[in-house]
């Protein structure tokens, strides 16, 4: 499981010109990729360590902060482009594998405490964001 966080100062989702997901404060947008081998306890862990990543103001986190989490699933996470121009996605999970860690991976985070808003799986989505610092980190599970 790999995930792109960035603290922001505020950020929203939208699919087919609707907001679908927003947070209007700071908090974090985690894009989140699965590929073939993760598991609900990668998923787990995984949101236990963003919540708790000191990387919000003050080197707090945000489960200290009440800040929230936007999470956007992304399969281009696992692009591979060692060859050609044409990226290879054969590392990402297909959606009846990664849409339930997905799943997992929200509800971790909400069960920590940290109010989750989401994208919507699968579907073309326009995220907007303000990068706080910016910060912006790339974590594996």
């Amino acid at each position: 499981m790999r995930a792109v966080v960035q603290r922001v100062s505020r950020a929203e989702v939208r699919v087919d010109e609707q907001v679908v997901g927003r947070l209007d404060g700071a908090g974090l947008v985690v894009l989140l990729g699965v590929t073939h081998e993760d598991t609900a306890t990668d998923a787990e862990r995984l949101a236990a360590k963003i919540v708790r990543l000191r990387i919000m103001a003050g080197e707090q986190s945000v489960d200290e902060t009440g800040g929230g989490v936007l999470a956007i699933s992304q399969f281009t996470l696992y692009a591979d482009t060692r060859k050609g121009r044409r990226p290879s996605w054969g590392a990402a999970a297909p959606g009846p594998v990664a849409e339930p860690l997905y799943e997992t991976f929200c509800d971790a985070v909400e069960r920590a405490g940290v109010p989750v808003a989401r994208g919507i799986f699968g579907a073309d989505m326009a995220v907007e964001l303000v990068n706080d610092g910016p910060v912006t980190i790339v974590l594996d599970s």
